[in-house]
């Protein structure tokens, strides 16, 4: 039997072997790199330090991991793959937990890497720029920058598990949240429940270096979780072990 971490390592190659995953990653990269250079450019000597430079980078991988999330469960069934992988792999449980464990892993690597160009950036700042240049970043807004861009990444991983379809599930996890943004604004009876429920913004609070989370601020966002990436993700892998391959 393969074991979960060879599963793991190959889910993993084959999210970047792909030329869409390669540009994603690519351009995920450049955009974090680009942000670091504005702010190095036209930002405050306030702003140029390592916890200043770290949460602004992490914004743009929020938006193109979950599309590597979604890309790396429908890939098997939008690039007729399916009836290899579980042919070798009959368990489809395991194959399952690959993805989400590759998932999740790339989503580490993605921190690693937007910590380096932050510190790369303090670095340069410190050195031409005349920053603060301090070095300060607490395990805990580590840690919760890690836990925003996990936590994006299996929104994706979620919905592409629950629809099957590359360019629907894309669609909806780019367009759905804005959607209820935007009704939360015109329906004034929803923005309570809203509260608990636009994952946007109880997990952007991770990454706002002006709000210090309260157990009620932990609350929403396990709420939201656990409607934007439980609830979907329980469907899809009900779906996934009694779907017909083709």
């Amino acid at each position: 039997m393969i074991s979960i971490a060879r599963l793991t390592t190959v889910e993993l190659r084959k999210m970047a072997d792909t030329r869409s995953g390669r540009w994603l990653l690519a351009t995920a990269g450049l955009i974090s790199a680009a942000i670091v250079l504005i702010i190095l450019l036209a930002g405050e000597p306030g702003d140029l330090a390592l916890a200043g430079l770290f949460a602004p980078t992490l914004w743009p991988l929020s938006i193109f991991l979950p599309i590597l999330g979604v890309l790396s469960v429908t890939s098997e069934w939008t690039q007729r793959t399916a009836l290899t992988t579980f042919a070798l792999v009959p368990e489809r449980h395991r194959v399952a937990t690959a993805k989400v464990l590759a998932a999740l892993l790339l989503a580490l690597l993605a921190a690693a890497v937007s910590l380096a160009f932050a510190a790369a950036g303090n670095l340069i700042g410190l050195l031409a720029a005349d920053g603060d240049g301090s070095w300060r970043l607490t395990a805990a807004d580590l840690g919760k920058g890690v836990l925003f861009l996990l936590v994006t990444m299996m929104i994706g991983v979620a919905f592409g598990m629950l629809l099957m379809n590359s360019a629907a599930a894309i669609v909806l996890v780019l367009v759905l949240p804005v959607v209820w943004s935007i009704l939360t604004e015109l329906v004034r009876a929803i923005r309570t429940v809203a509260e608990w429920l636009d994952i946007s913004v109880t997990s952007g609070l991770l990454i706002d270096a002006e709000v210090t989370m309260g157990g009620q601020d932990w609350a929403k966002l396990g709420t939201s979780v656990a409607m934007w990436v439980l609830l979907p993700a329980g469907a899809g892998l009900a779906r996934l072990l009694r779907r017909e391959v083709a």
